[in-house]
């Protein structure tokens, strides 16, 4: 049982601090922030994770008269914590929660073991402090202070804004007067604005950590090949704990059904899943029967879990304040901690698509935060001074020590005088209310409603930008935000204004080094799929194996009588210069490869590629080819089903609610990866015989089978894209499959 209540301030805290806890001094501020509390204040509490922002509340509540509140938004939360502080005492009833997963008999325990003096600290979901009887409840019972966990969530400039959080403070005054302490670790300075007014704790003690986590290393590359680089990235880091996040559900199986496939001790973890399915993979995880969880945002709040050493994004998330506190998770206890990102803006378009149903002022919040998303993956200053500097904490890139890409692998600077001041003269040309993608517009003479409806086409300054790419223009305005000379207007959305530096520059410019970003153009559109069109081998790994690669495709098919790009396709041949298959069955992991036409053409490309292997002596990466999972999916072996049985593709298209070009897209997906697919029935129904005979002797003769350039080719006879990509499926399902 707990020692007696000292309800004096003047104990000795850090006496109860061993005594409770095991540990002999305080982190950081955390004394200042209990006795603040133990005083009768506010406090606001600004902490990174892992700087021990929980034994801020828990030690003051342990050694306090009554019961503390801890608003908590997840109930995986509050059980892992209840679960820690009854470590600390023999009763059970020192900490509870009530959520919405206790039945009635357990809350009537709840608020028995409260009413006896027995529980210490209470947390509670805000749905539930929302309740009437709960609020009743907690009006008759001794508080000693209340606790807002994750006070981030009140602020719709917030990465998790739940509307649960604004109603807290009239409750809480509903209840009694009673010190307020708001926590978070992730808080921008307009943020931490929106939560003390929302608070009503503008007088609140201000304890804000530096945002700087030294041990954690960052790193963003261009989203190729992901699946591939995350299997040889976690095979580099054996035995070690690490979380992969991905933005759907969806992904989150096929990542882990994959990762295992590749020998990797792997659980997914979702929303989708029960409960009991995901406390026993959050269990296997932190009990170390699992080393990598592969989740959705689901997975991570109050994990205690000291030990991850790497957290990777399979995309790269809506807002750095969740980036921030996802990346968090890795290293807490000092330790190792990689955090590694795979960016491509396609990503960001679909977060886009996310936004369009949302109210006017959420999209434009939306918008923004994504934004800085951007900036932070393709920039190429210090990574640690980027994150750092959007949270209000100017820091010094020398002392990163090399723990982000960007120091790590310094990229060429240039002297960005001119350009800087062009950026800054444009800001001020249009009045200082616009965004960074209008003020780029006009710097490169972009021409749009926006530009026309403001007649910013006529000034002076319109297109004389023009010279450089829209990038280069983004990159200069990141850096100048990032060195004082432009500030963002947060609640106009992002507004770009000079800053007194930026004005003095103008005045008395000077030489300033500017560093090229990042270009990450050149990336997948779906790792999982391969595309359907003939391409050049410039993403070749080892071009001298693609050039023989080549040759041999155009000796098989000349062999029988029929174009290259039958055999393989050039991406085909690209992905086999970067994993060096030597077996069919490592070939038939590659992309577009399926089967079917490794057993038919692969025996003479795993002969060559094991030759120049063993003659260049080549280490081939990890000695691996990803395998991949068998595709279950229920869609393609639907649509192979119904084309067997001949019916209409309108049919099989409308039975699967898609749209006819979207069918045609999964059936070259099929087709291109080897399968034979007889569509014939339908093409004779529909397109002329004389047409049909046409399209098949182009693809006879070309050594592409490019989409644009059979349109251009056969553009005077009348023929339309989707009876040329039939006839295309038709052609190389007769001939090559």
């Amino acid at each position: 049982m707990i020692d007696e209540v000292e309800s004096s301030v003047q104990i000795d805290l850090t006496e109860r601090l061993q005594h409770f806890f095991g540990f002999s001094k305080f982190k950081g501020e955390q004394e200042a922030i209990i006795r603040n509390t133990l005083e009768g204040r506010d406090s606001f509490v600004i902490m990174p994770t892992g700087g021990g922002k929980s034994l801020c509340y828990q030690l003051p509540a342990l050694i306090s008269e009554g019961t503390a509140i801890i608003v908590s938004p997840l109930i995986a939360l509050m059980k892992n914590q209840v679960d820690a502080i009854r470590n600390y005492g023999s009763e059970t009833g020192i900490a509870h929660f009530l959520n919405s997963s206790l039945n009635k008999t357990e809350i009537a325990n709840v608020k028995n073991d409260i009413t006896r003096g027995l529980t210490k600290l209470l947390y509670v979901a805000p749905e539930s402090l929302n309740k009437e009887e709960n609020v009743e409840f907690l009006r008759e019972i001794n508080i000693s202070f209340f606790a807002i966990d994750e006070a981030h969530c009140i602020s719709e400039w917030g990465h998790d804004f739940r509307p649960e959080y604004r109603r807290l403070r009239p409750i809480i005054e509903a209840i009694g007067s009673v010190p307020i302490m708001a926590l978070t670790a992730t808080a921008t300075p307009k943020v931490q604005q929106d939560i003390m007014k929302n608070l009503n704790m503008t007088e609140a003690t201000l304890f804000k950590s530096s945002f700087n986590r030294a041990n954690l290393y960052y790193e963003v590359r261009p989203k190729k090949n992901v699946v591939k680089e995350i299997i040889r990235f976690v095979k580099q880091h054996p035995g070690k704990s690490g979380i992969i996040y991905c933005l759907s559900r969806k992904k989150v199986e096929e990542m882990a059904e994959t990762l295992v496939v590749n020998g990797i001790k792997a659980l997914p973890y979702h929303a989708g899943l029960d409960a009991s399915t995901r406390a026993s993979h959050q269990d296997q995880f932190l009990m170390e029967e699992a080393d990598v969880i592969v989740a959705t945002i689901a997975f991570g709040m109050g994990i205690d879990k000291p030990d991850v050493r790497f957290v990777i994004h399979h995309e790269i998330p809506k807002s750095l304040e969740g980036y921030y506190q996802e990346t968090g998770r890795a290293g807490r206890d000092g330790g190792e901690g990689i955090c590694l990102a795979f960016y491509s803006y396609d990503d960001i378009q679909k977060l886009e698509k996310f936004l369009k149903n949302k109210h006017v002022a959420e999209q434009e919040i939306g918008q923004q935060l994504l934004a800085e998303t951007v900036g932070y993956s393709e920039t190429s200053i210090c990574r640690r001074k980027y994150l750092l500097h959007y949270f209000g904490e100017e820091y010094d890139e020398s002392g990163c020590n090399s723990m982000c890409d960007n120091c790590r692998n310094p990229r060429k600077k240039f002297d960005g005088q001119d350009d800087l001041c062009l950026a800054l003269d444009t800001v001020l040309a249009v009045k200082e209310k616009f965004k960074d993608k209008h003020i780029v517009h006009v710097l490169t003479g972009a021409f749009n409603s926006v530009i026309k409806s403001y007649k910013h086409d006529q000034l002076e300054i319109y297109g004389k930008g023009s010279d450089q790419t829209a990038l280069h223009w983004f990159s200069v305005i990141r850096q100048a935000v990032v060195m004082g000379f432009l500030e963002k207007e947060v609640e106009n959305y992002g507004t770009l204004r000079l800053t007194k530096a930026g004005n003095e520059y103008l005045e008395n410019p000077y030489s300033i080094m500017i560093t090229e970003d990042h270009d990450y153009s050149d990336t997948d559109e779906d790792d999982d799929t391969i595309v359907a069109a003939g391409g050049a081998g410039a993403g070749a790994a080892d071009e001298v194996l693609f050039s023989m690669l080549k040759e041999l495709t155009k000796k098989i098919a000349k062999k029988h009588n029929m174009p290259p790009y039958v055999v393989f396709q050039e991406q085909s041949l690209i992905d086999m210069t970067i994993q060096y298959p030597i077996t069919l069955d490592e070939l038939k992991q590659i992309a577009g490869v399926g089967s079917g036409k490794a057993e038919k053409y692969g025996r003479e490309f795993v002969k060559l590629i094991s030759e120049y292997v063993a003659e260049n002596e080549i280490e081939r990466p990890l000695n691996m080819v990803v395998k991949s999972v068998v595709n279950k999916s229920t869609q393609k072996v639907y649509i192979i089903q119904s084309v067997d049985r001949k019916i209409p593709l309108e049919d099989i298209a409308s039975s699967k609610n898609l749209s006819l070009e979207s069918l045609v897209e999964e059936m070259e997906s099929i087709v291109y990866s080897g399968t034979k697919l007889d569509i014939g029935y339908y093409i004779d129904d529909n397109i002329d015989e004389e047409i049909q005979e046409e399209i098949f002797d182009y693809f006879r003769n070309s050594e592409s089978d490019d989409l644009t350039a059979a349109l251009k080719e056969l553009e005077d006879d009348e023929v339309n894209e989707l009876q040329i990509r039939l006839m295309r499926l038709r052609f190389i399902s007769e001939n090559g499959n």
